[in-house]
């Protein structure tokens, strides 16, 4: 991915995420998603602002379809907080970087 967010696997969906210290804001993406393609860089900024607060964490849903079917995603882009393993705030849809970086706020 970039220095500012991971890529995550079915396999690596536990320890990256479930088991991470410190939230984890999931992005569940595919490449042939426009609107996951027009938020990619806000997250990009806000896995630079946000360092060491949250890790910005992203799914190819195509490449790794067990965890976005495990948490219900029906639509992409699909965004999910996780603290200490549990989902605790969802976003679905692109949105401004403003409001996404306001909704990363409120949820941590």
């Amino acid at each position: 991915m970039s220095e500012n967010t991971v890529a995550v696997t079915d396999q690596s969906f536990e320890t990256q995420v479930l088991n991470a210290e410190g939230p984890v804001l999931v992005d569940f993406w595919a490449e042939w998603c426009g609107p996951c393609k027009m938020i990619a860089p806000a997250l990009e900024e806000i896995g630079a602002e946000f360092k060491g607060r949250v890790t910005v964490a992203k799914v190819n849903i195509d490449s790794n379809p067990e965890a976005p079917t495990k948490y219900g995603v029906r639509s992409i882009p699909t965004l999910i907080v996780f603290k200490d393993g549990k989902p605790v705030a969802q976003q679905m849809g692109a949105m401004p970087k403003s409001q996404l970086k306001a909704w990363v706020e409120k949820s941590l």
